[in-house]
């Protein structure tokens, strides 16, 4: 028999406030292709099983603040809202080498729909970055992120608002480490692409009587999609194996 079920209840919510705003803006489970009702359903579940976990670190501050739950619930979401970005600005990252690699190579074509939102990408921006999704999802990256937040509430007690200054540090730090990331991937096929383009330029100069842009086209799209065959490998498993790295703060 529970003892107190309106506190019960109260820590609960609390507990789905975060773990809800974080499944909220997690990539993969903030999908347009998952209904709404599904993510409801999986927050609250997940909500549930942390419960037992975090009841007597969430009771003591829920049962005795009194007050303002109003306050409880903001703070909660945010906090919850930030460890969802961090792991979205990465898989972003990734959609943003894609569309730099597309570019490079010469094939960026009238986009299509998005395989994951509701956007217009180049397809192979959509196959890099669903391949790069569904190999976090075989690593399990959900369970590096859920267990942060249970650690989360050592460093960010529930009750009080956060560090707004600290959480923006944390975003900013992640967008810089991915931007450097995702460009050194995406550097081999935009040094291809310059020393192509210089090359055709140097050609058109010496023989402006050529199309020499109609000539160079199926080449730069050979030679990148052969890049591409001998290297996507590698970037997915780059991709995947600095994700712990990134999230680690």
């Amino acid at each position: 028999m529970i003892a107190d079920p309106q506190g019960t209840v109260l820590v609960l919510f609390a507990i789905f406030c975060r773990i809800g705003s974080c499944i909220m803006t997690l990539p993969g489970f903030s999908s347009a292709r998952i209904a709404v009702n599904v993510r409801l359903l999986l927050a609250v579940a997940i909500s549930m099983a942390f419960t037992p976990l975090l009841f007597d670190t969430v009771y003591p501050r829920v049962s005795a603040s009194g007050a303002s739950m109003i306050g409880v619930i903001v703070g909660e979401i945010l906090i919850g809202a930030m460890f969802g970005l961090v792991p979205r600005f990465f898989v972003l990252g990734l959609q943003f080498a894609g569309t730099s690699i597309s570019m490079a190579i010469g094939l960026s074509s009238p986009g299509s729909g998005d395989v994951l939102e509701d956007s217009n990408e180049t397809a192979l921006t959509n196959i890099i970055s669903f391949a790069g999704l569904l190999i976090l999802f075989m690593l399990d990256f959900h369970h590096v992120v859920f267990q942060a937040l249970v650690r989360s509430y050592a460093v960010m007690p529930i009750g009080g608002m956060p560090d707004a200054q600290k959480m923006l540090i944390t975003l900013t730090d992640t967008l810089s480490a991915t931007f450097l990331l995702m460009l050194r991937l995406a550097s081999p096929f935009l040094i291809f692409g310059l020393m192509f383009n210089v090359a055709v330029g140097l050609v058109n100069k010496l023989a402006p009587q050529i199309p020499i842009f109609y000539i160079s086209t199926p080449y730069l799209l050979l030679g990148g999609l052969l890049l591409l065959y001998l290297s996507i490998s590698a970037l997915v498993v780059q991709f995947a194996r600095y994700f712990p790295v990134i999230f680690d703060f």
